[in-house]
């Protein structure tokens, strides 16, 4: 009876994983069809693969907003990771004064609607002139991911051993030292778990692109939206330009994929 139930849950599990992953299975095969066979009902699972809608995609300019993304998503990447690094050690190995009302402040910043902001940040942005801009299109993802960051890290370095530290400055480590020699390699993989997510947000962030930017900063998740127009959905386009666009994630999850879960293990998941 046993035996019988972990069969029955297993079938599930795999019933689960495969109706979630069927899209973007059948994206993929799209991609390498025409757009007439990708537009067919019934379905058609017989042809022969070209490479005729990823040619489309490029024509009409994706290399552009695939390095708009690039760019936006690196750069606000890294900066998050130079700014939560310092206050996540601030609120965890050398705590300051009310830690638990600072990261209260973090997460909520985190939680407000990003429409409700989005408003001032054009004007803003008008104001300023950098309106379809990928530096300041890169400020605000950063800003977007500041907290999730700070949050996650200071769960990896609440892992680090206080003995250690101790024992670092009673040796004569000052505290970049101590950050940059003592601490940092221990949660390497955690910081490593936080660049992926951060960089996986900003490569998929559609709302804020998509009003603050055009054609000079335009990022991929706005650009995918143009083959629904009202001429109708072209699908096979869409699924090739969607297949382009999945590329960089998975080629970072796939490799960072170790550290990712050395990361997670460490602590994020608190």
């Amino acid at each position: 009876m046993r035996k019988i139930r972990k069969s029955l849950a297993s079938l599930f599990t795999w019933v689960l994983v495969l109706a979630f992953f069927f899209p973007v299975l059948w994206m993929f095969i799209n991609s390498f069809k025409t757009e007439q066979l990708a537009s067919t009902i019934p379905p058609s699972f017989i042809f022969e693969p070209t490479l005729k809608e990823f040619g489309i995609a490029m024509d009409r300019g994706m290399a552009d907003y695939l390095v708009h993304s690039l760019v936006a998503s690196i750069s606000s990447t890294l900066l998050v990771l130079l700014l939560a690094f310092p206050a996540a050690y601030a609120l965890s190995i050398r705590p300051i004064k009310n830690v638990q009302d600072a990261l209260a402040f973090f997460i909520s910043t985190r939680f407000m609607p990003a429409a409700a902001s989005i408003l001032p940040l054009y004007m803003i942005f008008k104001t300023l002139g950098v309106l379809d801009n990928v530096g300041a299109l890169s400020l605000v993802y950063a800003a977007m991911n500041l907290p999730i960051a700070v949050w996650m890290m200071r769960s990896f370095l609440s892992e680090v051993p206080v003995e250690l530290v101790e024992a670092s400055q009673i040796d004569g480590a000052n505290l970049r030292v101590e950050m940059s020699r003592v601490v940092l390699p221990i949660v390497m993989p955690g910081i490593a778990a936080v660049a992926l997510i951060c960089f996986i947000f900003s490569w998929n962030e559609y709302f804020l692109a998509n009003l603050l930017t055009s054609f000079d900063a335009g990022t991929t998740p706005p650009f995918l939206g143009s083959f629904v127009d009202g001429r109708g959905l072209f699908l096979g386009s869409l699924s090739a330009a969607a297949t382009i666009a999945a590329l960089p994630v998975i080629i970072a999850g796939w490799l960072a994929q170790k550290q990712l879960v050395r990361g997670l293990a460490m602590g994020a998941i608190k």
